[in-house]
């Protein structure tokens, strides 16, 4: 009887170790390739983390490993790329020989050689796939593969994925969706490379053995991969040599950890200058802008972050050392190409980074902290070379660098929300709009005005029940309304994204740049003319002077400011529109004040008349009329110089300066034979019709600068906003005319309005009094006699 019982039991687990077994390869075949691997990938490491305590478990582990392999991958594996299910097979006996002797090391090298043999044998059935026009087997192991490591600065890349459903779809051809897919794996496996490589030097450092070998073997793995680019490129022989230097650097992890750095010299220079999928134009320009941006940052950060030579704000630090590894990475990416152009200013380059980086890290552990001062050097003396080695079209393009930087902002914003650090939040908007400004919105002025006004509203307080992130930070909003606008933000900021790589032809470039300058200077001209044209006489016409110094002046002060425009805007984006609100409303008391005095001049002069035996007083009072005089012509001139430098910046880097300059000359060219045909008929209408045009026009001015400034201080909250419902305008009403659909805009307007009309009636009111009272004047005499 006990002997039944026994050979029961055995019964029962023998059909329950097959059970499993059979329900193993059962499940291997329903199955996707990427599930069954990731089930691999997950039984072995939990193999080599049992080994030391229980080394049965850890044999059960990798023969339930390999035989998930055999009956789900090894099939189409074996016949796509033979050699990587050699290399699979051979790293499962290893492992089944490591466990015994409990060789971790060892299990951990074989561990990740079998990662990514399936991973190159994945790639190799996608490529065929696609050869043979199978979309269907390539989307089914296509996610079966690696994404570069996410960072706030960089996205898992998904372009392959989009190619295969393309290609599935009929809208892309194999040879296209082969060179994209190429682009986006090989682009991948390269950059996971260089991890590797630089990681094993931490590993070794710390003296980490079983990572050691785990690292010199994934980097083995991830260079197998792209062997075949490597042959393509190098030939032959020297894929061997490649192939031979990584073999020796995996086999001295394992068991000779001291000639380790000597063969990572070896590797290094066998992958100089490698690059598996070459970067399309539009992505070299994207981390040429990343490289720069990042950089720029670093010391503004740092900054922040101290004061009086200690640290202040740790955060600071942080946000300082994550934007130099941004930088570093996109440099990483470039370091080949930039290496083919310069090989000794790339050297000093990657020099400096790395001097950089291990100030900002003793400052992050409080080793030593360097002064603000000596970093903005160090970062000034970076960009200063990188600025002379990057090619001028990177730099043309770079505006997907921003992009990239914003949402790195606004992550950090979201992540202060989440954590209730409002302020934090706040100071990460600021800098996310700051980036925004200075770069994406001046092209989107002139490429896309309507998204423009569109995330301006979405970055400061919003329109109606549509509330901006400005608004819901500083009322503290729950971190769900303010992660629902980011969204929103997000979409809008894809659009303007998709609308500036559409619209980078020098053609367009130097149209948009000539529309620019002639809009800007119209409106300049108009006001000029407009009141001057009323001061014919030899008497008045001395007042025209104090304009044309005021405009002369404002010439210089543009040309000024586009020569540090770089440093004015960056230090003053984080204020934009609150600066532009100010100046604006100084702009409209000016204009007010003059056109007062324009609509009151007969009083004036007759004022001046009467006392002009009291030279001392009219010398004071003259003197203030030329200030303002002066004021009103710098003012009229140098608003508008402003904004033209500000968007011809962005303009310069989308295009060049010759492109850029084109346009402008074009345009000044039109905007002065305007003014000459302006002014000449002011010298042939009658002065009553100049009077009636010029109050017309100055009025038309006044509307738009007042309908501009209430638009911009209700974007940074200063005003509050009343939408107008039911009544929507086009975007270019409020470009051009300062038109937007609120109640505080239209009353300010109708106000503006009100002053100009009630200044006519005044002004006409005294001259009509004045004429009654020299009439009644001297027929009082003639009734006498």
């Amino acid at each position: 009887m006990k002997k039944i019982h026994i050979r029961f039991f055995i019964a029962i687990f023998a059909a329950m170790f097959a059970a499993s077994h059979f329900w193993g390869a059962a499940l291997a075949i329903s199955n996707s390739p990427a599930q069954i691997a990731e089930s691999i990938r997950g039984a072995l490491v939990q193999a080599q983390l049992s080994l030391p305590s229980d080394p049965n478990a850890s044999a059960q582990l990798v023969q339930e490993a390999e035989t998930g392999y055999q009956t789900g991958l090894s099939g189409p594996i074996a016949i796509s790329n033979p050699d990587a299910h050699l290399r699979i097979t051979s790293a499962f006996e290893t492992l089944r020989d490591s466990v015994p002797h409990g060789d971790a090391t060892s299990f951990a090298a074989a561990r990740v050689q079998v990662w990514t043999g399936i991973l190159a044998g994945s790639y190799t059935i996608i490529e065929d796939a696609i050869q043979t026009g199978d979309g269907l087997t390539a989307q089914t192991w296509l996610p079966l593969r690696e994404f570069r490591t996410a960072t706030r600065f960089s996205r898992p890349n998904v372009g392959a994925t989009v190619t295969v459903e393309s290609f599935i779809s009929g809208n892309t051809l194999a040879a296209e969706a082969l060179l994209s897919v190429r682009a986006d794996v090989l682009d991948t496996y390269q950059a996971r490379l260089t991890e590797s490589l630089q990681d094993l030097k931490t590993a070794d450092a710390n003296g980490f053995p079983a990572r050691r070998a785990e690292l010199a073997a994934l980097a083995e793995g991830y260079f197998f991969i792209l062997s075949s680019a490597y042959l393509e490129q190098r030939g032959g022989i020297s894929l061997v040599s490649a192939q031979a230097a990584f073999n020796d650097l995996r086999a001295s992890a394992i068991e000779d950890p001291q000639g380790l750095n000597e063969k990572l010299v070896i590797v290094e220079n066998v992958l100089n200058n490698f690059r598996a999928a070459p970067l399309s134009p539009a992505e070299q320009a994207r981390r040429a802008g990343q490289l720069l941006r990042f950089l720029s940052l670093v010391p503004v950060e740092y900054g922040r972050g101290v004061s009086d030579g200690r640290v202040t704000q740790d955060i600071e630090i942080q946000e300082a050392i994550t934007f130099h590894a941004g930088a570093y990475a996109a440099f990483a990416d470039l370091k080949d190409l930039l290496d083919e152009r310069d090989h000794d200013q790339t050297v000093q380059v990657d020099t400096l980074l790395g001097s950089l980086g291990k100030q900002l890290a003793e400052t992050g552990t409080g080793r030593s902290v360097a002064s603000p001062e000596a970093i903005k050097s160090q970062t000034d003396e970076l960009s200063a070379i990188l600025e002379g080695l990057i090619p001028e079209e990177w730099l043309k393009s770079s505006a997907q660098g921003d992009f990239d930087v914003i949402a790195s902002m606004l992550d950090q914003m979201l992540a202060a929300v989440r954590n209730g650090e409002y302020d934090l939040a706040e100071s990460a908007r600021l800098d996310a709009y700051a980036i925004m400004e200075t770069g994406p919105e001046a092209k989107l002025m002139v490429f896309a005005p309507q998204l423009k006004l569109q995330l301006e509203e979405l970055f400061w307080n919003g329109q109606g029940k549509s509330k901006g992130l400005a608004y819901l930070i500083k009322n503290q909003a729950s971190y769900s309304d303010v992660k629902a606008t980011r969204l929103q933000l997000d979409v809008h900021l894809s659009e303007a994204q998709t609308e500036l790589t559409r619209n980078t032809a020098p053609a367009a470039v130097a149209m948009n740049a000539g529309i620019i300058v002639f809009r800007e200077g119209l409106e300049a001209v108009v006001i000029l003319a407009s009141l001057m044209s009323s001061l014919k006489s030899v008497e008045e016409r001395k007042y025209r002077k104090p304009m044309w110094w005021g405009s002369l002046l404002a010439l210089l002060a543009t040309l000024l400011t586009w020569l540090l425009a770089h440093e004015i805007l960056q230090s003053l984006a984080r204020y934009g529109e609150k600066l532009e609100a100010v100046v604006s409303v100084l702009a409209i008391a000016v204009l007010l004040v003059i056109m007062n005095w324009f609509f009151h001049k007969t009083y004036w002069t007759s004022w001046l008349a009467s006392f002009h035996a009291r030279k001392r007083r009219l010398l004071n009072g003259e003197t203030g009329l030329l200030f303002g005089l002066v004021a009103l012509g710098f003012t009229s001139v140098y608003r508008e110089g402003f904004e033209i430098v500000l968007f011809l910046q962005a303009l310069v880097l989308e295009g060049g300066v010759p492109v850029v300059l084109m346009g402008v000359i074009g345009s000044s060219v039109a905007v002065a034979l305007v003014g000459m045909i302006v002014f000449r008929l002011q010298k042939n209408l009658p002065y009553m019709k100049i009077l009636v045009i010029t109050g017309i026009m100055i009025g038309a001015v006044l509307l738009q600068i007042v309908g501009g400034t209430i638009h911009v201080m209700q974007v940074v909250g200063w005003l509050p906003i009343h939408v107008i419902r039911g009544l929507d305008l086009p975007y270019w009403l409020g470009t051009w005319f300062g038109v937007y659909p609120t109640w505080e805009g239209v009353i300010f307007q109708f106000a503006a309005m009100a002053f100009v009309v009630g200044s006519y009636a005044l002004a006409e009111g005294m001259r009509k009094h004045r004429l009654s009272s020299v009439s009644q004047k001297w027929s009082k005499p003639v009734a006498e006699s």
